[in-house]
């Protein structure tokens, strides 16, 4: 964690100013929206006072496609609150995360790709008012200078390529497949992952003729990008909460809070993703 420190550098002044310009405002609850279902719409949540001053550990588990965000992200939030220790993040799946707060694990935050996802713990009796906070939608990306020819989703029902894409479990995944759907083609998937990370990796090493990644993860790799008609249509709208029985339920709140702030939203934007 402390070697993020370096990294935040540029970030901290920002947010300890934003921290001086925020006095005088109301500390934010967890309840700051009516649930995953909620108006996508709805403004962001105003930059808050922070209050006393955090203490403690902070355990946070997002989605894959939010690893780049939620590094800068917590950078910027413990530069803000220099005695609270953000620890090392877990992404995964956002099933695979929700099964396991499910069956126990000590999670401050969670931050899923999908409601769907996030309707599993609320369901379970262990988070209430997720808040959506970014969209984000699919883009077909091939290795650097499309080995395998590829010009459309069409071509990805091709058996002579070799097509990899998020399992139908995880977000990334139903979104592929009513991409797909909408665009009536059967793709012959050869590696259905349990992630979005897994797929980029294996187009962005060659591994793969082709694959269905959101357009935030494609940005950040080395690989091109196919136009594709239709994929704006599907869009996947991301949730977050502080569970019902974190360890430090304060910071979890402030947390949640600073990534729906407008300094938060700023740098969600920044990489890509697109307001809630």
């Amino acid at each position: 964690m402390r070697a993020r420190h370096a990294v935040a550098a540029a970030l901290a002044a920002i947010a300890l100013t934003l921290a001086g310009c925020a006095a005088g405002a109301t500390a934010p609850g967890t309840g700051t929206a009516a649930g995953p279902d909620e108006d996508p719409n709805a403004p962001a949540a105003p930059a808050a006072d922070p209050g006393p001053e955090l203490t403690g550990e902070l355990s946070i588990a997002a989605a894959a496609s939010l690893q780049a965000a939620f590094d800068d992200l917590a950078t910027a939030f413990e530069a803000r609150h220099p005695s609270l220790e953000v620890l090392p993040i877990a992404y995964d799946g956002s099933p695979t995360l929700a099964t396991q707060i499910v069956e126990g694990a000590a999670v401050d935050v969670f931050a899923a790709a999908d409601q769907a996802t996030m309707h599993a713990v609320v369901d379970a009796g262990l988070a209430t008012d997720p808040a959506a906070f970014a969209t984000n939608t699919l883009a077909l990306v091939v290795p650097p200078g499309n080995p395998g020819g590829v010009q459309d989703l069409a071509d990805l029902a091709d058996p002579d390529l070799i097509v990899v894409a998020c399992a139908g479990a995880v977000p990334c995944g139903a979104a592929s497949e009513a991409l797909l759907d909408a665009a009536g083609v059967t793709a012959s998937i050869d590696s259905h992952e349990q992630n979005v990370t897994a797929v980029l990796t294996k187009v962005a090493t060659g591994e793969a003729d082709a694959g269905l990644v959101y357009v935030t993860d494609a940005a950040r790799a080395a690989v091109d990008t196919i136009p594709v008609a239709g994929a704006a249509d599907i869009v996947n709208r991301y949730p977050i909460v502080a569970l019902a029985e974190s360890a430090n339920p304060r910071a979890a709140a402030a947390f949640v809070a600073f990534v729906r702030s407008p300094d938060g939203q700023g740098v969600l934007a920044g990489l890509g993703f697109g307001a809630p």
